[in-house]
Order: C-alpha cells, then structure tokens, then sequence
C-alpha cells in the first residue's frame, strides 16, 4: 500500500452478555497490530472497536443478575470491557456502544433511507431462533439434539435448543442483492479472506438468498423502528451499522468520506453476517461496499472452541499478569497463522516466551548493548569496512522488513512476525560467528570490533522499529537504550516501510542503560 493512503480497521463490537476471554483479546490485538503498522507507516489510520449491547441475550442476562440491561452493559463495560484493551494494550482511536445516543441517531436514518426506497417491508414469520446467536437459524444450522436435548432442534454452534418465534415483523428485501454480492465476489476475490472463508460464503449465497426479519416486536431491549416504535431493529443490523455511525454517517460526511470504506476483522463464525447481509445493507442504501472481510481462525483449548458457557474462557489478564502484555500480544500473533484456528496452551507459550522472547530477542538486545558499554565507553562506533558477513546483515535487514511489508498487505500477521524475525536470528548467528569479545582482546582489530558492534546496534535500531507494533513495552525501552530518541525522534515517528534502509542510527550516538526486556519467570 503506498504511503498515506486511508487505512480504517474495525474490530467486531462484542456482545456484552459476560467479560471478555482471550479469543476477544486475540481478535482486538491482530487488529491493533495492523492498525499500528499502517499508522506507522503514515497511512491516514483509524481503528475501531466496541460492544454490542442489545438483544434478547441482554435483556435475559441483566434480569437473571436484577439489573436493568442498561445497568448491566454499563457495568460490564467500564470493568472488563474496556480495561481489556489496556490490559493488551490496545491503542484504539475510537470506542463504540449500541448504546450511544450517535449511534441510534445515525442508525435510524440508515434505516429510514432503507424504508423510504422501498426495501422494507412487513410481513408474519415464524422460524426457529438461536437466542445465542441472535439469529434465526438457516437449515443448514439446524440440528437434531442428543443428550439430554434429543427429540429437540438445537443450534450446530452453541448446541442448545432453538426458540419456536412467531411474529409480524419487519424485512429487508436481502434476496433482490444475491446476485450484486454474487458479482462482488467474482469481480472481487479478495473482498472475504482467507480464501476458505470466501468459498464458504459464495457457497452459502449461491443456494439462495431470503430476504431478512429487521425487527422483533416480543421485547423492547432495542432502537425502536423509526416508523414503528412497538418493533425494536434486529440486533444484527444494528451492531453492523456501527461501522458506519462510528465516522458519522448521516451526520458529519466529510469524516465518513475520508474513513469509509472499512476493512473488517472477524471470527469466523460470524462471517456470513459481515460478507453477506452487511454489504447488500450497504448495496441498498447506495453506499461503496467495505474495503474486505477477514475471517479469522478461532482459539482452540483442549480441542475445543473457546466458549464462557463450556467454561473453556481465559481471562486474559491470567497471561499478562504472568508474562506481561508483549508476550500476549507476541505469542498469539507468531504461533497461529491469522486466518486458521489456533490451539493454545501455557507449555508453548512458556516455551516461546523463554527460546523467542528471552533468549532470542531479549538476550540480544542486551548483549549487544552492553558490548557498546564494554567497548567503546557507551557510544556507537564509527563501522570501517564491510565484508560480506555485514553485507549480509544488511540484505536480510533489508529484504525482511518488505516481506514483513507485504505480509501485513495480506492480514497475514503470523508471516510477518516470521519475516523479522529473521533478523532476530542472523543477527544472533552474525555475533557468535564474530566473536566481539574475541576481537576486543586484539588492539588490531579495533577497526574490526567497531564494525561488527555498528552493525549488530543497527541491527537493533531496525529491530525495534519493525517489532514496535507487536512488541509495545520492550521495544520503546529499546530504543531508548540505544540513544536512538535524541538523534532520530520518537520510535512511534520513525517511518515504518524505510526500516530495513541500512545506517541510520548514527555513530557518536549515547547508548543507555537496558534493563531485561523480558525477565525469567520460574515457574508457569
């Protein structure tokens, strides 16, 4: 992507029915990798997330807890919802709730617009729901119940029995866009990624589309239909037109023309509603479709889907608290290819954070600058004479941080963390070959010695400023223990796509002290 182009990422918005584990967490810090990536690199960014905060679900779970649904969203919100994302250190330029009064504004003449063209309209409709899902369920989602369920219709993801619902409710006339969105797909093959995710999708929408029930009339936990105040609007259509009432649609249009069209990541499971009944809302209200859609992988824990009701969650804050937010955010991006499942478990995560974390960046970090203290009195030296061992370097550098470019170009995270961490790894290799510590032992080799700790401190330099989107806390220390911040700037302005440009940390330059950027933990 050329420099300074518009980059705006969105988050789902979570359902706020119970606190947040780490598949929330996982989703939250892929797309705060790539929001800061792209902000770095001086794209014109904006990262969006929030919470979904309507709903059946909602309105069971405040009454079962003797709370109104207001009261509950607050609460949950302001004690796990959003201290998760300083628990992973997420740096989101915007927070939306279902809830706001900009939201339900700007929903309402979304949903006005759909009217008054002729989209909707209303109908009796009976059909099984998924209270879980917030969804009437597809045929292809039905199925039959065992178990303490058998005789029963469950739902094929949450395995619980599904609602006989019964009302005249509202349509979205969705079965006139099959085709548009058929076309979007073909004329577009990388609107909904990974390619998996996208054959699913064509497959599901070339079966035929139905058209969509918009409102529910049994409660009134909802944004009452403008038209119509006895409906609330369907939770679905309501939490996916937050991408839009977040950048001010219908109210502020030169910020929703700088911002949209959104590029949006998502589990997979909730795919079908971002690549099929969000683009035909925006089909008809005669707005562009979203930049694309990815669908990620999901957490696994013992085989299983990480689920609050099987009781499989982990609160996040059980790993920061132990191995600190950097090896949250490391781990989850490095181990699972983004866009596959992943299974997690503390043996690999201890394992990576002690070979990766420690001993491979952390170690180098540390030996290199206290070499440059050792050696030449904590400055950096003036290199001499390059020989094919720093020309190599210098490639690696160089050809690491555009392949780490390109990866992130194509949501794939996991390559780019492996791209830069080539450099990790020659640059471990390159001083045990070189042997400082050897040279600085020979007077004759003085020239020798500046070159090779030049160049592993370059190596540094470029490290931190590829690693700074990924690695939050250690890379800023980094950076300031190479002295980097007087004669370069901030590392949150260093231009992220010129990284791999070889010699800009200037010799002369004052290196600090470094603390261990990732201590020892003894025992998981």
């Amino acid at each position: 992507m050329p420099e300074g182009r518009q980059f705006y990422l969105t988050t789902p918005i979570f359902y706020v029915n119970d606190v947040p584990h780490i598949g929330h967490a996982y989703t939250e810090v892929a797309a705060d990798v790539m929001a800061r990536w792209h902000r770095q690199a001086g794209d014109d960014t904006w990262l969006l997330t929030g919470t979904d905060e309507h709903g059946q679900k909602i309105l069971r779970t405040a009454t079962a807890n003797g709370a109104t649904p207001k009261e509950w969203t607050d609460r949950l919100v302001e004690t796990a919802w959003k201290p998760l994302l300083e628990t992973i250190d997420i740096a989101n330029d915007d927070f939306i709730r279902t809830t706001d009064e900009r939201h339900e504004r700007r929903v309402k003449l979304f949903i006005e617009k759909l009217h008054e063209a002729g989209h909707i309209y209303e109908a009796e409709f009976e059909g099984l729901y998924c209270v879980g899902c917030e969804e009437f369920k597809p045929q292809s989602e039905i199925v039959d119940g065992t178990g303490q369920y058998e005789g029963q219709k469950v739902c094929a993801i949450h395995g619980r029995p599904l609602e006989l619902m019964q009302e005249k409710n509202y349509f979205f006339r969705m079965s006139a866009f099959q085709q548009q969105l058929l076309d979007l797909y073909k004329e577009r093959p990388d609107f909904v990624q990974p390619e998996s995710a996208r054959n699913e999708v064509v497959a599901f929408v070339s079966q035929g589309l139905n058209d969509l029930s918009i409102s529910r009339s049994s409660f009134d936990w909802g944004i009452p239909i403008p038209w119509d105040s006895s409906h609330v609007l369907y939770v679905w259509v309501d939490a996916l037109l937050n991408y839009a009432t977040a950048i001010g649609y219908g109210e502020d249009d030169a910020e929703f023309a700088r911002r949209w069209p959104a590029r949006h990541i998502v589990g997979k499971d909730i795919l079908r509603f971002h690549a099929v009944i969000w683009p035909a809302m925006l089909l008809a209200a005669g707005l562009p479709v979203p930049a694309g859609v990815f669908g990620h992988g999901w957490l696994l824990v013992g085989g299983e889907k990480m689920s609050k009701s099987k009781l499989t969650g982990i609160a996040p804050n059980e790993i920061t608290d132990t191995f600190g937010s950097d090896a949250f955010r490391y781990y989850f991006m490095r181990a699972i290819s983004f866009g596959q499942d992943g299974s997690f478990s503390w043996e690999d995560l201890a394992a990576r954070y002690q070979a990766e974390l420690a001993n491979g960046f952390g170690n180098l970090a540390s030996r290199v600058i206290a070499m440059v203290h050792r050696y030449f009195d904590g400055v950096v030296p003036q290199p001499v004479a390059d020989e094919a061992a720093e020309l190599a370097i210098q490639t690696t550098v160089a050809a690491s941080a555009l392949e780490a470019d390109a990866a992130i170009e194509r949501f794939a995270i996991h390559d780019a963390l492996a791209a830069v961490w080539k450099i990790v790894d020659a640059l471990n290799g390159y001083i045990t070959e070189q042997e400082p510590w050897s040279l600085a032992k020979d007077a004759a080799q003085r020239d020798r010695l500046s070159t090779v700790l030049y160049t592993a401190a370059e190596g540094l330099r470029a490290l931190a400023v590829l690693l700074s989107p990924v690695l939050t806390k250690a890379t800023p220390k980094l950076w300031a223990a190479l002295g980097a911040t007087e004669s370069l700037g901030e590392l949150s302005a260093q231009p992220l796509r010129v990284a791999g440009a070889w010699g800009q940390l200037k010799p002369g330059t004052v290196v600090g002290e470094l603390e261990p950027l990732f201590p020892r933990i003894e025992a998981v």
